[in-house]
Protein backbone atom coordinates (compact mmCIF):
# COMPACT_ATOMS: atom_id res chain seq x y z
CA UNK A 1 0.00 0.00 0.00
CA UNK A 2 1.21 3.50 -0.83
CA UNK A 3 0.86 5.97 2.02
CA UNK A 4 1.19 9.69 2.66
CA UNK A 5 4.83 10.77 2.59
CA UNK A 6 4.78 11.85 6.27
CA UNK A 7 4.10 8.33 7.58
CA UNK A 8 7.10 6.78 9.33
CA UNK A 9 6.99 3.30 7.82
CA UNK A 10 9.35 2.04 10.55
CA UNK A 11 6.71 2.67 13.22
CA UNK A 12 3.88 0.10 12.98
CA UNK A 13 1.74 2.17 15.35
CA UNK A 14 2.01 5.19 13.06
CA UNK A 15 1.31 3.10 9.94
CA UNK A 16 -1.79 1.59 11.57
CA UNK A 17 -2.96 5.06 12.67
CA UNK A 18 -2.65 6.36 9.10
CA UNK A 19 -4.29 3.32 7.54
CA UNK A 20 -7.17 2.86 9.97
CA UNK A 21 -7.87 6.17 11.73
CA UNK A 22 -6.43 9.32 10.22
CA UNK A 23 -8.90 11.09 7.98
CA UNK A 24 -11.78 8.69 8.63
CA UNK A 25 -14.92 10.75 9.42
CA UNK A 26 -15.38 10.46 13.17
CA UNK A 27 -18.69 11.10 14.92
CA UNK A 28 -18.25 9.51 18.35
CA UNK A 29 -17.95 12.17 21.05
CA UNK A 30 -15.59 10.04 23.16
CA UNK A 31 -13.19 9.55 20.25
CA UNK A 32 -13.49 13.22 19.23
CA UNK A 33 -12.63 14.21 22.79
CA UNK A 34 -9.63 11.88 22.99
CA UNK A 35 -8.12 13.24 19.79
CA UNK A 36 -8.79 16.85 20.84
CA UNK A 37 -6.89 16.31 24.09
CA UNK A 38 -4.06 14.44 22.36
CA UNK A 39 -3.76 17.10 19.65
CA UNK A 40 -3.47 19.80 22.32
CA UNK A 41 -0.50 17.94 23.77
CA UNK A 42 1.10 17.89 20.32
CA UNK A 43 1.73 21.66 20.37
CA UNK A 44 5.47 22.07 19.79
CA UNK A 45 5.98 18.31 19.38
CA UNK A 46 5.47 15.76 16.64
CA UNK A 47 2.25 13.81 16.34
CA UNK A 48 4.30 10.63 16.30
CA UNK A 49 5.68 11.47 19.76
CA UNK A 50 2.17 11.91 21.17
CA UNK A 51 0.80 8.87 19.33
CA UNK A 52 3.55 6.71 20.82
CA UNK A 53 2.36 7.81 24.28
CA UNK A 54 -1.34 7.35 23.55
CA UNK A 55 -1.86 4.30 25.74
CA UNK A 56 -0.08 6.00 28.65
CA UNK A 57 -2.32 9.04 28.13
CA UNK A 58 -5.41 6.81 28.15
CA UNK A 59 -4.34 5.28 31.44
CA UNK A 60 -3.32 8.60 33.01
CA UNK A 61 -6.47 10.43 31.88
CA UNK A 62 -8.98 7.82 33.07
CA UNK A 63 -9.68 6.40 29.61
CA UNK A 64 -10.33 9.92 28.33
CA UNK A 65 -13.53 10.24 30.32
CA UNK A 66 -14.32 13.95 29.88
CA UNK A 67 -16.37 14.16 33.09
CA UNK A 68 -13.58 12.64 35.18
CA UNK A 69 -10.90 14.84 33.61
CA UNK A 70 -13.06 17.96 34.06
CA UNK A 71 -13.16 17.21 37.80
CA UNK A 72 -9.37 16.95 38.23
CA UNK A 73 -7.92 19.16 40.93
CA UNK A 74 -4.40 20.17 41.88
CA UNK A 75 -3.62 16.79 43.45
CA UNK A 76 -4.37 14.92 40.22
CA UNK A 77 -2.49 17.51 38.15
CA UNK A 78 0.54 17.04 40.43
CA UNK A 79 0.30 13.27 40.00
CA UNK A 80 0.14 13.65 36.20
CA UNK A 81 3.27 15.79 36.34
CA UNK A 82 5.07 12.76 37.78
CA UNK A 83 3.88 10.35 35.06
CA UNK A 84 6.85 9.72 32.75
CA UNK A 85 4.59 7.99 30.23
CA UNK A 86 2.90 11.22 29.13
CA UNK A 87 3.99 14.69 28.10
CA UNK A 88 4.61 16.37 31.44
CA UNK A 89 3.85 19.98 30.69
CA UNK A 90 1.90 21.65 33.48
CA UNK A 91 0.24 24.17 31.17
CA UNK A 92 -0.93 21.44 28.78
CA UNK A 93 -2.23 19.28 31.63
CA UNK A 94 -4.11 22.24 33.12
CA UNK A 95 -5.46 23.03 29.64
CA UNK A 96 -6.70 19.44 29.28
CA UNK A 97 -8.73 19.89 32.47
CA UNK A 98 -10.10 23.28 31.41
CA UNK A 99 -10.75 22.09 27.85
CA UNK A 100 -12.68 19.11 29.25
CA UNK A 101 -15.01 21.46 31.08
CA UNK A 102 -15.57 23.50 27.91
CA UNK A 103 -16.06 20.29 25.90
CA UNK A 104 -18.86 19.28 28.28
CA UNK A 105 -20.45 22.73 27.98
CA UNK A 106 -20.36 22.44 24.18
CA UNK A 107 -21.97 18.99 24.38
CA UNK A 108 -24.74 20.35 26.60
CA UNK A 109 -25.32 23.36 24.35
CA UNK A 110 -25.35 21.41 21.06
CA UNK A 111 -26.56 17.96 22.09
CA UNK A 112 -23.14 16.54 21.21
CA UNK A 113 -19.66 17.73 20.40
CA UNK A 114 -20.08 15.96 17.07
CA UNK A 115 -23.02 18.22 16.16
CA UNK A 116 -21.01 21.30 17.13
CA UNK A 117 -17.85 20.35 15.25
CA UNK A 118 -19.43 18.98 12.07
CA UNK A 119 -21.81 21.94 12.08
CA UNK A 120 -18.94 24.06 10.77
CA UNK A 121 -19.13 22.14 7.46
CA UNK A 122 -22.79 21.16 7.39
CA UNK A 123 -21.75 17.57 8.11
CA UNK A 124 -19.52 17.32 5.05
CA UNK A 125 -15.88 16.36 4.65
CA UNK A 126 -13.89 18.94 2.75
CA UNK A 127 -11.42 17.52 0.27
CA UNK A 128 -8.36 19.63 -0.15
CA UNK A 129 -5.41 19.55 -2.45
CA UNK A 130 -2.56 18.05 -0.48
CA UNK A 131 0.12 20.57 0.32
CA UNK A 132 2.18 21.70 3.26
CA UNK A 133 -0.39 24.12 4.65
CA UNK A 134 -0.92 24.10 8.38
CA UNK A 135 -4.03 26.27 8.72
CA UNK A 136 -7.13 27.15 6.73
CA UNK A 137 -10.09 29.49 7.07
CA UNK A 138 -11.99 26.54 8.59
CA UNK A 139 -9.34 25.81 11.22
CA UNK A 140 -9.12 29.55 11.93
CA UNK A 141 -12.89 29.68 12.58
CA UNK A 142 -13.02 26.56 14.77
CA UNK A 143 -9.93 27.63 16.70
CA UNK A 144 -11.31 31.11 17.30
CA UNK A 145 -14.61 29.74 18.57
CA UNK A 146 -12.94 27.22 20.91
CA UNK A 147 -10.66 29.95 22.27
CA UNK A 148 -13.64 32.29 22.73
CA UNK A 149 -15.26 29.56 24.80
CA UNK A 150 -12.13 29.30 26.97
CA UNK A 151 -10.08 26.44 25.54
CA UNK A 152 -6.27 26.59 25.43
CA UNK A 153 -3.74 24.89 23.13
CA UNK A 154 -6.28 24.97 20.31
CA UNK A 155 -4.55 27.32 17.89
CA UNK A 156 -5.36 27.13 14.20
CA UNK A 157 -2.43 24.80 13.42
CA UNK A 158 -3.46 22.31 16.12
CA UNK A 159 -7.09 22.50 15.02
CA UNK A 160 -6.10 22.04 11.36
CA UNK A 161 -4.32 18.83 12.34
CA UNK A 162 -7.32 17.81 14.44
CA UNK A 163 -9.78 18.43 11.59
CA UNK A 164 -7.66 16.20 9.35
CA UNK A 165 -7.44 13.51 12.02
CA UNK A 166 -11.22 13.35 12.54
CA UNK A 167 -12.02 13.35 8.82
CA UNK A 168 -13.48 16.83 8.42
CA UNK A 169 -10.54 17.75 6.19
CA UNK A 170 -9.36 15.02 3.84
CA UNK A 171 -5.67 15.72 3.43
CA UNK A 172 -4.27 12.48 2.03
CA UNK A 173 -1.56 13.09 -0.53
CA UNK A 174 -1.80 12.09 -4.18
CA UNK A 175 0.87 9.47 -3.57
CA UNK A 176 -1.44 7.75 -1.05
CA UNK A 177 -3.90 4.98 -1.82
CA UNK A 178 -6.33 6.64 0.61
CA UNK A 179 -6.36 9.71 -1.67
CA UNK A 180 -7.44 7.49 -4.54
CA UNK A 181 -10.15 5.89 -2.40
CA UNK A 182 -11.57 9.42 -2.16
CA UNK A 183 -11.64 9.62 -5.97
CA UNK A 184 -13.58 6.36 -6.15
CA UNK A 185 -16.27 7.82 -3.86
CA UNK A 186 -16.85 10.82 -6.12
Amino acid sequence: MERCAWVNLNNPLYVRYHDEEWGVPLHDDGALYELLILESFQAGLSWECVLNKREAFRRAFDGFDAKKVAAYGEEKIAALMQDAGIVRNRRKIAAAVKNSRVFLEIQKENGSFDAYLWGFTGGKTYDEEYNLRTTSPLSDAVSADLKRRGMNFVGSTIIYSYLQAVGILNGHGKECDKYHEKEKRL
